[in-house]
């Protein structure tokens, strides 16, 4: 049975980080990552434009997956990073 996009976003864990600066954001979702199991995902937001860099450069680092990235009215970024092994 397949399950559409967004009943799948509704599953994930979100981590609101709006107004913080770089490195905060990824340094929260981290936290979260590593009490989560491989395969789940969390949704960041985010305003600080270094966070599209940032979470590029921890998903190469840390063997988890940036499986999708958007810009939302307001400026607000949408990262969704899919835990690793």
């Amino acid at each position: 049975m397949a399950m559409d996009a967004k009943a799948a976003a509704s599953r994930d864990l979100v981590l609101d980080a709006r107004d913080l600066a770089c490195p905060l954001p990824v340094l929260k979702a981290n936290r979260i990552l590593r009490e989560m199991s491989p395969g789940e995902r969390l949704r960041i937001l985010a305003t600080d434009r270094a966070s599209v860099a940032d979470f590029q450069a921890f998903c190469r680092e840390t063997g988890h997956a940036l499986v999708a990235f958007s810009e939302a009215d307001g400026g607000a970024l949408s990262f969704v990073v899919r835990r690793g092994p």
